[in-house]
Parts: C-alpha cells; sequence; structure tokens
C-alpha cells in the first residue's frame, strides 16, 4: 500500500471540512462542545426534553465523514468526553438524564456508567484509543463484562418483579457501546482474548424474546442498549429487518474478529451478496430511496453519502460498508 503526500492530505481534508453535511454538523456544536443539548438522543423526544441529535452521535459522525482529531468541533467535543470519562460528579453532566438523577436515589450511578461506555466507545473511534484514560475505561468495561460472561447470570439475566421482568442488580452484559468500544481496539483486543471469544459466542445467541427494564430507585428504564444475546433480526431470506443497523453490526463484529460466530450475520451476508452485480456493487431492484434506519445505533455511520438522487448514490453506503467487511473478515461478495 502506498502513502499519501502530504499535501494530498491536505487537499483531502479541506473536501472532508467542505462537505456540506458535514458543516451542518459542525454549525450545531455549542462552544461547550454539545450538540443537541443532550448526549444520546437521535430522534426528537418531548417526553426526554431532546430536540436534536445529541452529542455523541453527532461527534462519531463527524469521525466518520473524516474529520481529525485537532479540528475545531472534535477537539471541543473531546474535552467533554473525557470529563465525561471522569469521575466528574457534576449534576449538569448527565444532561438529559439530570431530571432522573435528581429524582431518584440509585438513578445516577447506572447512568453514569452508560454515558461513561458511550463517551469511551467515541473517544475510541476518534483514534485516541493510546491514551490511558481510554485504555483504563475500556479494561474495566471489559473486567465487568467478562465477570458476567463467566457468571451463571449471563444464562439466566432477568428477575421478575411484581409484574415486570427488569436486568438482576449485579448483572453488567454488553451494550451496543461496550461491543463498538473493544471493536475499535485492536490492542485491548489482543490482551482479552479469552473475553474476545466469549463475547463472540454470547452476542450469536439468540436474544431474549422477554421485555425488561432496569431498576434505577423506584423507575424502571427501558435500555435498548443492552445486549441480551443477538441483536440483528432478519427474515427466514436473510433479508435484515434494519440494514444500516445490520451494516453497522456486522461491521462492529468483524473488528472484533467473532464476525464467524454469528448465524444471523451469514444470513445477512448471503442476501446482501446476492444483490451485488459483478463489481460487487449493491444493486437491488426498485431502488428508489435509502434503507430506512429503526435503530438509532447506526446513525453516525449511514448513511454518509448524502445525495439520494440518483440510484449510483443510493447504492454507494451499502457498497462501501460490504467492502470494508469483506475487507476486515476475509469474506467473498459472491454476486449473481
Amino acid at each position: 500500500m502506498g502513502t499519501a503526500e502530504p499535501a494530498q492530505l491536505d487537499g483531502l481534508k479541506l473536501e472532508v471540512e467542505a462537505y456540506p453535511p458535514a458543516r451542518q454538523i459542525a454549525k450545531k456544536q455549542k462552544d461547550s462542545g454539545v450538540w443537541g443539548g443532550n448526549l444520546l438522543g437521535v430522534a426528537p423526544n418531548k417526553t426526554a426534553g431532546i430536540k436534536d441529535v445529541g452529542t455523541i452521535h453527532q461527534y462519531r459522525r463527524l469521525v466518520e465523514l473524516g474529520w481529525p482529531q485537532e479540528s475545531r468541533p472534535l477537539k471541543l467535543g473531546g474535552r467533554l468526553l473525557f470529563r465525561l470519562l471522569s469521575r466528574d460528579s457534576d449534576p449538569k453532566l448527565l444532561f438529559e438524564f439530570q431530571k432522573y438523577g435528581a429524582s431518584e436515589h440509585g438513578v445516577e450511578p447506572w447512568i453514569r456508567e452508560v454515558v461513561r461506555e458511550a463517551a469511551a466507545t467515541a473517544l475510541a473511534h476518534a483514534g485516541h484509543g493510546d491514551d490511558p484514560r481510554v485504555r483504563g475505561a475500556a479494561h474495566r468495561i471489559a473486567n465487568s463484562v467478562s465477570q458476567f460472561l463467566r457468571s451463571e447470570l449471563a444464562e439466566q439475566p432477568l428477575v421478575k418483579v411484581s409484574r415486570a421482568w427488569v436486568l438482576h442488580p449485579k448483572a453488567y452484559p454488553p451494550t451496543v457501546f461496550s461491543v463498538a468500544l473493544l471493536a475499535m481496539l485492536p490492542a485491548v483486543q489482543r490482551e482479552r482474548a479469552g473475553l474476545v471469544e466469549r463475547l463472540g459466542a454470547y452476542l450469536a445467541q439468540p436474544p431474549s424474546k422477554k421485555s425488561f427494564g432496569v431498576i434505577c430507585g423506584k423507575k424502571v428504564l427501558k435500555p435498548a442498549f443492552v445486549l441480551l444475546g443477538d441483536p440483528l433480526k432478519v427474515s427466514a431470506s436473510g433479508q435484515p429487518e434494519d440494514l444500516p443497523f445490520a451494516l453497522y453490526w456486522m461491521e462492529t463484529l468483524a473488528r472484533l474478529g467473532v464476525l464467524q460466530h454469528s448465524v444471523s450475520a451469514a444470513r445477512a451476508w448471503a442476501r446482501l451478496s446476492k444483490d451485488c452485480d459483478e463489481r460487487g456493487v449493491w444493486s437491488p431492484k426498485n431502488l428508489r430511496t435509502f434503507p430506512k434506519r429503526t435503530l438509532p445505533w447506526s446513525y453516525h455511520a449511514f448513511p454518509l453519502q448524502a445525495d439520494a438522487k440518483t440510484v449510483e448514490n443510493r447504492q454507494a453506503d451499502v457498497t462501501f460498508r460490504m467492502a470494508l467487511i469483506a475487507r476486515l473478515a476475509g469474506l467473498e461478495i459472491a454476486a449473481t
């Protein structure tokens, strides 16, 4: 592989920062480094007080769009994320979760742990994986997940309280954030090879069919990011229920080196490959719009191509992600 000349890199940087969708995101950031006045929001939610996409997702989206660490938006966002990663007890750092922390005893510790996972993931994604604060957070999270996977709670993490199923208070299952965090840190993966293997097997299991919550004080919160098995849903023919998430999840598993464990991912890959032409370009019939996203976790990664006016542009994101997954996992795109 060759290397680009400094002048070429400077030119690419200017093109990336001039991309209108990315500039619009950058303009929405406050001087405090915050987007949307919240951390984890993707869609507007009046009940939660969320009016726009939050900080974690916008920060990661700029990373996916190629903005460098030294750019002003990522510098400002990074300062806030490192503060979230710390043990700073400032109530304002709870952002959209302040009302829970203030009103219910026992809510705040759980919320702060979730926020630390998400912040560490975003920082690792941006290339801060060698920072001791990120590595330290990753190992602490890995220890908790490893302890859970080795325990009896991994087989039965839910308990019934009154008439509702809730997560056992001592259970620390993997989340969308902790899995992505490990996927972004190859050095930690090498150091925790046993954990990665156990995690891959756990994430290949059929998910719990029970609707469950997490007890936080007197409240029961519904954590969609907690993973009790395989989150990837595909039809009998291999059609993903949420294609953007399927691509994101397969890429994450490929980065962890455990994609081969997932039966659902294999079915989705086979289906996607069938829809590719002889050049490896994803070419399904009647592609009139971008694939719809139903889960929020792929917001930062899909679509990167904002212009959907042509078929070629609508094909670009899926084709790119498939090529990346194939390269990471050593797969072939078996076009028909």
